[in-house]
């Protein structure tokens, strides 16, 4: 018997979408104080796999995307729960609540989710303090931890440069990779930030700034991106030497859900695996940087299906929801 999927899972079915997303990030915050009990709790652990790429040394391939611990209050958890390593985020320059609630909805049925969250976060200032703790405490997980930035909801488009690079220096130095999110379907106009001047803006305001060494730097993308406009954003990561990018975030193609049951926001899941896929080919037919491969990761033949077009990393989230722990065992598994 699987815990998850027997018990916990009808539990955490059985309420708001959300409210179940709350009720897991506390017992997880809880057990980052205590992960060897989280291991316990996790069944057997996951089969070590571990790979380097830009730069850094991963223990096994599978990573928690960037969404789930927006605030980095787990991530000792995530470490004790098997997974190769952690995105923080979308964390943004200023404390935000997001978009009115309900905001989260799920699709059992095409084991999918609908989201318009709207970077909800506690603010740059409030995780670079957490992160700091961590650190000074010793605690800091030893699998490798990517921070993930995104706009202000309030701040101007003309701005963006100004409002991530405001984020990026507050939290220099601790992630090991840092994540520019342009790609989020719930900030009204943030995906206009993909085209290459407005992203070229922003990457080069963070250089500047940084100068030398850099931190790894990777761009996350959308799915419903233009093949053109897709490659435009590689031939501007290979120009700016970026370390590679993230194919791909949510969709806004919900052909899959009735109109009945459909919701404003961005999909997630395993309806998402074709247009993530073939983002990812998309890449690897321009580029040989690091790509980490998102988006209806959810077994054994789409996680090699990703390996086999090119991706370097896998990252899940949806498919968590659905399996839990022993999604991460599978897949190291599978990819061993």
């Amino acid at each position: 018997m699987d815990p998850y999927t027997e018990l916990l899972r009808p539990l955490f079915f059985s309420l708001d979408a959300e409210e179940a997303h709350e009720l897991v990030m506390s017992a997880l915050e809880i057990g980052s104080h205590a992960p060897s009990l989280v291991r316990l709790m996790a069944g057997a652990a996951v089969p070590s796999a571990p790979r380097t790429v830009a730069g850094i040394d991963f223990p096994n391939p599978v990573g928690l995307a960037a969404g789930m611990d927006k605030n980095g209050v787990a991530l000792r958890a995530w470490e004790a729960l098997g997974f190769g390593f952690i995105e923080v985020g979308t964390i943004t320059a200023l404390a935000q609540p997001g978009n009115p609630k309900p905001r989260l909805f799920r699709y059992p049925d095409k084991q999918a989710l609908i989201n318009r969250l709207g970077f909800n976060n506690e603010g740059v200032e409030a995780v670079a303090a957490r992160l700091e703790g961590l650190h000074a405490s010793g605690n800091w997980p030893r699998i490798p931890v990517g921070l993930n930035i995104g706009k202000s909801k309030i701040t101007p488009a003309q701005e963006a440069h100004h409002d991530y690079l405001a984020s990026f220096k507050r939290l220099h130095g601790m992630g090991d990779y840092f994540v520019i999110n342009v790609s989020s379907p719930n900030t009204p106009g943030l995906r206009d930030l993909q085209s290459t001047e407005a992203l070229g803006r922003i990457i080069r305001t963070l250089r500047d700034w940084e100068g030398t060494p850099r931190r790894p730097l990777f761009v996350k993308v959308a799915p419903d991106l233009a093949e053109e406009d897709l490659i435009a954003i590689v031939k501007l990561a290979e120009a700016e030497q970026l370390a590679g990018l993230i194919a791909t975030n949510t969709t806004l193609d919900h052909s899959c859900i009735p109109a009945g049951r459909d919701q404003t926001g961005g999909l997630s899941g395993a309806p998402l695996r074709g247009r993530s896929l073939g983002a990812l080919q998309a890449i690897r037919g321009q580029t040989q940087l690091p790509v980490i491969a998102c988006g209806g990761v959810s077994d054994a033949t789409s996680a090699r299906e990703r390996l086999d077009a090119g991706a370097d990393l896998l990252q899940v989230y949806t498919a968590f929801i659905y399996q839990g722990p022993a999604l991460l065992r599978n897949l190291a598994l599978a990819l061993d």
